[in-house]
């Protein structure tokens, strides 16, 4: 082998090493301030249930003192799109870090509806709301808890939902129209 060939491969592994050893210094580290907020705050998670159903900005309301101490209760605040033909049920939301959760519609416990090609906004003024109950830690803006919602169709989905992040208006930290300005809310 050429010289030149032997220098560039002795470079290639050095550089190799060098990155695996960034990379297993950045895993093998922990945060120094774990539980420290992120500026900015916390974007809530989107995802796809189905081909169909999705959800969508996925978060828990800011709590206005700045932290859900243990026990305390949460709102969750989603938006839920149905491009299908058929409806769904948001039957249940369970999670390790609650010990039940409140789904009210109109004013009495019950299931969330997802009309065919339509979006339900849980949490917007006269819309249907979800509170976690009793949570069993304590939270502050843009911490996350897993949370899986369970559609009587679809299935189940599970995702990390974090707090809403700090200075956003508790009566709806997303950005979703007003469901009485909903077009396909008719």
């Amino acid at each position: 082998m050429p010289a030149r060939a032997r220098r560039r491969h002795r470079l290639a592994a050095v550089a190799l090493a060098a990155a695996c050893t960034v990379t297993a210094c950045a895993t093998d580290q922990p945060l120094a301030d774990e539980g420290k907020e992120v500026e900015g705050g916390a974007v809530g998670p989107d995802a796809m249930v189905t081909e169909d159903l999705s959800v969508l900005q996925v978060q828990i309301e800011y709590p206005e003192d700045g932290e859900y101490e243990e026990g305390e209760d949460a709102s969750l605040f989603l938006g839920v799109a149905n491009t299908g033909t058929t409806d769904d049920d948001l039957l249940d939301v369970r999670g390790p870090d609650f010990t039940d959760a409140a789904i009210v519609v109109d004013g009495e416990p019950g299931t969330i509806r997802v009309a065919e090609d339509d979006n339900v906004y849980v949490g917007a003024e006269g819309a249907p709301t979800i509170t976690l109950l009793g949570l069993e830690r304590s939270l502050r803006s843009s911490q996350s808890i897993p949370v899986t919602l369970v559609f009587e169709d679809a299935g189940e989905v599970t995702l990390d939902v974090p707090v809403a992040a700090s200075g956003q208006e508790p009566e709806s930290p997303f950005d979703f129209e007003d469901p009485a300005e909903d077009p396909t809310n008719d």
